[in-house]
């Protein structure tokens, strides 16, 4: 008897190829697009476009009546404004960064389709993300990094379980971006050509401002004063959401030199401002911790730490301060470690796991 696995369509070309893929290897494949977009004019959905416009919903279609695969729509609307909409907008109203791929990921894409796939009778869910899950010595799942570093996408799955790692399948990962794009060329697959969505799904423009202010109008705080970290008023402020740690771009201060936003304090309604070394830290604390290649942080590790999705990575020693906190000492400073942001830990090839940072 075949194994069933059940592959998230977003109706790019990655998912595509997945899908594909696991058809070849004999798999029984079928195709499910989340429906998560909220209640939009159909014209504003059709222009978002991304991982969850009706274009997309219709390029999956084709793609799997292309591959002879049956695919169905499923409304994932509740979860996703409950898990991954409402902490974005609470987190920004408390001064943090949030990164809400990494929440849609694990309670979205695997919490909540996983549990759906296995209701479905499927062995597996697969996805089109450039990263690949292996089965450690210990016993232990963990996610490895994609064979191009390029497209690696391991950092934003750093939350997923022990028991959802042992039920996904990550095809991709396994080839470079370039090589994808050739077997949708070859097979071809509808979706070939398609350009890869780049954006936030629910904030295409990138305003993330904007969208607060349509989401929760009467919580997001206004104007309040720029100040040195010292107190010393420089001027106004917008408000704390159109900031984030590090940002230079936008302050609207004439200060003679080049400045940025080294904190933001709620609680307050205030920016500090200051120069670019300011920004620099040998340690960083995290909390809520996940870990994939050990069950618990019970000594002192020497790992590769990134504090955000396009940083290189840096050499530190992580250790635990309590049951809900880790901290790394890095060797050589890091730059504008933002709370909200996750930091993840590598061994190696191998995410040893990480938490977010405060």
């Amino acid at each position: 008897m075949r194994e069933k696995v059940v592959v998230g369509m977003s109706g790019g070309v990655d998912s595509s190829v997945a899908a594909m893929l696991l058809k070849e290897k004999g798999y029984e494949v079928i195709g499910i697009t989340m429906q998560i977009w909220q209640e939009e004019p159909v014209c504003k959905i059709e222009e978002n476009g991304g991982c969850c416009g009706l274009s997309a919903v219709e390029d999956a279609r084709k793609v799997a009546e292309y591959l002879g695969i049956p695919h169905y729509v499923l409304n994932f609307k509740e979860v996703f404004k409950r898990c991954v909409i409402d902490n974005f907008t609470e987190e920004y109203l408390h001064g943090r960064t949030p990164n809400p791929c990494i929440r849609c990921n694990r309670y979205v894409k695997w919490e909540a389709l996983l549990d759906r796939a296995r209701q479905l009778g499927a062995d597996y869910l697969a996805t089109g993300h450039y990263a690949r899950v292996e089965r450690l010595p210990n016993g232990r799942y963990a996610i490895r990094n994609s064979v191009t570093a390029k497209k690696d996408q391991t950092y934003a799955l750093y939350q997923l379980t022990q028991q959802q790692l042992k039920h996904t399948l990550m095809p991709v990962g396994e080839y470079r971006k370039e090589e994808i794009r050739e077997l949708a060329e070859k097979a071809g697959l509808p979706v070939a050509k398609k350009p890869d969505s780049q954006d936030i799904c629910f904030v295409p423009d990138g305003d993330y401002a904007a969208f607060l202010e349509k989401e929760v109008k009467d919580k997001v705080p206004g104007p309040g004063a720029y100040i040195t970290k010292d107190g010393h008023v420089l001027g106004t402020h917008k408000g704390i959401t159109h900031y984030t740690i590090g940002q230079r771009r936008g302050l609207e201060l004439a200060m003679g030199e080049r400045v940025f936003v080294t904190d933001i304090r709620p609680n307050t309604n205030e920016v500090v401002i200051g120069s670019n070394e300011e920004l620099f830290t040998n340690r960083v604390v995290c909390e809520e911790p996940n870990f994939m290649g050990i069950e618990a942080l019970t000594e002192p590790l020497e790992v590769l730490a990134k504090i955000r999705y396009n940083h290189a990575g840096e050499k530190g020693i992580i250790r635990p301060l309590d049951k809900n906190r880790v901290e790394c000492i890095f060797e050589k400073p890091v730059r504008a470690a933002t709370p909200g942001q996750a930091m993840v830990f590598y061994d190696g090839e191998y995410v040893l796991g990480g938490g977010t940072i405060v």
